[in-house]
């Protein structure tokens, strides 16, 4: 499946400045003269435009790299040694729709008259936020972008098709700009104001929630200047903590894609890998539900259970583990905190270990848990993997049943497909590093820290509702009282318990303990975990609280792994071709090779004063 061609950089710039001056002009024409059509399906455009590509995000970028590479999963059942090489990639084509949408909309409002300009300002700033968003994930990846000069053709007669790259450091500086003047355009107080009303299906027209989100932006912008420029990342929280306009601090605050019931998701399926051990693990012991909401359950319910007694079929000992049997040696009940808890597993991410025999119960589940009786066969899976229900929608679902029994399906689901792309849970979670590192800020790391939890949690609770999670409200294997409790859904009083345990208190260990939660948060979307694992460090080698499992080959040598995406040689036919070479080599970066340790050490600016993986923050 995996033989689509490479998207590269030079794709995305040729698809900016390379098209042909009919288009741009068709774009550039006085709205006077093809009747003024209503900005407000262009600028529902743009925002729809956020999210693109999202087959190929998932299938390659997250689940092939970030994920992986970040230990939250692995590269199918287990990683393979050559897990650290990269073939193909996306970055969410800014140039397609995006960028030409958003200029449009600003050149059509810029060209009105002083009165109706300052009635449309609002709707207009809400481009700004809208191609920043996506656009930080794309610099996260590859660093230098066209970006200032983008769709420069646009307004420039006859058009001009070499528009700059620009660095790291400019884009920062150039987004912080545009966010605080779009705050300020989306908070005014100007009469007759224009609203775009249900065309925003993001906000349905609430400017002051757009403007929310912008303060949002700013302090992911802040969190990679963290270890790049301290000073200027804390004043820049010290703002958004102040910010007349407030930042995102209330559910109905987050950000929401949203497409409707006929938009499935990536509508094919994205292979995600299997669930890292050690985060599992984590979640498990402290009863954490947000490893309900982003794993899925393993196939080991009580019935299975049973059929492997029966059929004396050896259990993996992880589940063997959390079993009481009767003294007929039949299963009884379970261990300790019971379902819906003894359903997740994760695997060990070190491919060394999938060479080693004493983790077959991991890594050959298709061989140790199949059961045939007859010519009816089935294999049961022991671990977790990650969801994709929060990838796509419309998935039919069996549930696991013994072999000639019961069939219990959930099909023809069709719900609106949601996605998190910010939310109040990641603000509060900035401001605990932020007040840890030294921002002056009004709330303690503590206050900060529980809220993000408690946010964090329930989003993702919702998401799991919205997007029509199997075993949401019922495990339907299950009858009576145990099919409730085996549900997913949260359950009362499971958010204070959470936050009372050890690992969620800043007593000790403070800067981990929250970086482990921005991580957990950051799982459930497509964006930001990467980033955060390499400007944090985390997880910690040596950490007592949730440690990184150190990636191994099969001889026992260390596997490198990339800190950038690889980037192609630019091509001389290019018209843009001098301003793409001129980014590289200012970069220091080599082309056309996807070699881990050239990915490792050739780093973005914002990553190199960025601590290793592994080492923890500084």
């Amino acid at each position: 499946m995996k033989n689509i061609l490479r998207i590269t950089l030079i794709v995305f710039i040729l698809s900016s400045v390379s098209c042909s001056k009919e288009k741009w002009a068709s774009l550039n024409t006085d709205p006077s003269i093809v009747g003024n059509p209503d900005l407000r399906y262009s600028v529902a455009r743009t925002v729809e435009s956020m999210y693109n590509d999202d087959y190929i995000v998932w299938f390659y970028n997250n689940f092939d790299y970030v994920f992986p590479w970040s230990q939250l999963t692995t590269t199918g059942v287990g990683n393979s040694e050559n897990f650290v090489e990269m073939t193909n990639y996306d970055n969410q084509n800014l140039y397609r729709n995006l960028i030409p949408n958003a200029i449009d909309v600003r050149l059509r409002v810029d060209k009105m008259p002083a009165e109706e300009k300052a009635r449309m300002a609002a709707m207009r700033a809400i481009t700004f936020p809208a191609v920043i968003q996506p656009a930080i994930t794309v610099t996260d990846n590859i660093g230098s972008i066209v970006y200032t000069e983008a769709g420069i053709a646009l307004s420039t007669n006859p058009p001009v098709l070499t528009a700059v790259f620009d660095n790291q450091q400019k884009l920062f500086d150039t987004w912080l700009s545009q966010l605080d003047t779009a705050i300020h355009d989306l908070t005014a107080n100007v009469p007759n104001r224009f609203e775009i009303g249900v065309e925003d299906f993001v906000y349905k027209g609430d400017y002051k929630k757009w403007a929310k989100f912008c303060n949002l932006l700013k302090l992911r912008i802040a969190a990679r200047l963290i270890n790049a420029d301290r000073a200027k990342a804390l004043k820049i929280a010290e703002e958004v903590a102040n910010s007349s306009a407030g930042y995102m601090d209330a559910l109905e605050d987050d950000f929401i894609y949203n497409r409707g019931i006929k938009y499935y998701g990536t509508n094919n399926g994205t292979q995600p890998g299997s669930a890292a051990k050690n985060v599992v693990d984590f979640l498990v012991q402290n009863k954490d539900p947000r490893v309900r909401f982003i794993f899925t359950k393993n196939g080991f319910n009580a019935e299975v259970v049973q059929q492997f007694i029966d059929v004396k079929k050896p259990l993996p000992s992880y589940i063997l583990n959390n079993i009481n049997f009767d003294a007929n040696g039949n299963f009884a009940s379970w261990k300790g905190a019971g379902e819906p808890w003894v359903r997740y597993y994760g695997v060990p991410v070190s491919p060394k270990k999938t060479f080693e025999t004493q983790y077959d119960e991991y890594f050959k589940q298709s061989e140790r848990n199949k059961i045939t009786i007859g010519d009816v066969n089935k294999t049961y899976s022991s671990t977790s993997s990650y969801s994709e229900f929060l990838t796509r929608t419309g998935l039919n679902f069996t549930y696991p049943t013994k072999v000639n029994g019961r069939v219990i399906e959930q099909k023809d689901n069709y719900p609106g497909y949601n996605l998190i792309l910010g939310s109040s849970a990641e603000t509060n979670l900035y401001f605990a590093e932020f007040k840890l590192l030294g921002a002056n800020l009004p709330k303690s790391a503590q206050e900060y820290l529980n809220k993000g939890v408690r946010m964090s949690v329930e989003r993702m609770n919702s998401i799991a509702q919205s997007n029509k999670f199997p075993y949401y409200d019922t495990d339907p294997v299950y009858s009576g009282d145990m099919a409730s409790q085996a549900s997913i859904k949260l359950k009362p009083g499971e958010i204070d318990n959470l936050l009372a345990q050890p690992s969620y208190n800043l007593s000790s260990n403070a800067l981990e303990k929250v970086y482990i939660q921005q991580f957990i948060n950051f799982a459930n979307t497509p964006y930001d975990l990467w980033t955060l694992v390499r400007r944090a460090g985390v997880f910690l080698s040596n950490s007592t609280i949730l440690p990184r499992e150190k990636f191994l080959g099969s001889g026992g040598n260390d596997l490198i792994i990339p800190r950038r995406f690889m980037i192609n040689a630019p091509l001389e036919s290019s018209k843009n071709f001098q301003n793409a070479m001129k980014a590289v080599q200012e970069q220091g970066f080599t082309t056309g090779v996807n070699t881990p340790t050239i990915l490792n050490q050739e780093r973005l600016w914002f990553d190199k004063q960025n601590p290793d993986y592994g080492v923890g923050p500084k």
